[in-house]
């Protein structure tokens, strides 16, 4: 189910998972949809998280896509799961207040669940910006090995 519904059993376990992330709560980041294949990160941009020119650190565009693909492939495949790795194109230079990774379910199979996501900031006045497209595969059962 893709909701924003605070009362969805599934959204909370999964911002239960992200909360305990100690790097996704240092970045403060927000996870608003989760069901259906789908999944989608918010994180406030500012300036700790930006780079010696001005703009978001592609590292940080890494991360949120890495967490996405993965929190969409949990969607498919329950919580046994790793990223097994990712691409990651950089389209335009990361700008404005807020960053959101959508990702959603490609395939999902028995062992990996391929995933894709789009990476968008929102300016001030709400205008959005494709800056970065990934797509990853995800590895089921192999958390704790």
């Amino acid at each position: 189910m893709d909701t924003l519904d605070t009362d969805d059993p599934a959204l909370l376990d999964a911002r239960a998972v992200l909360r305990a992330q100690p790097f996704s709560a240092l970045l403060g980041t927000r996870l608003t949809a989760f069901g259906d294949g789908r999944a989608v990160l918010e994180l406030d941009i500012r300036d700790e998280l930006r780079q010696q020119y001005g703009v978001l650190h592609g590292g940080v565009l890494g991360y949120a896509a890495d967490n996405a693909l993965t929190f969409a492939a949990g969607t498919a495949a329950g919580t046994d799961l790793i990223t097994a790795g990712y691409t990651i194109d950089y389209l335009k230079p990361a700008d404005g207040v807020l960053l959101r990774a959508e990702a959603q379910v490609v395939r999902a199979g028995r062992t990996r669940v391929v995933c894709r996501c789009d990476l968008v900031t929102v300016d001030a006045d709400g205008v959005e910006t494709l800056v970065a497209v990934a797509q990853g595969s995800v590895s089921v059962g192999n958390r704790t090995r």
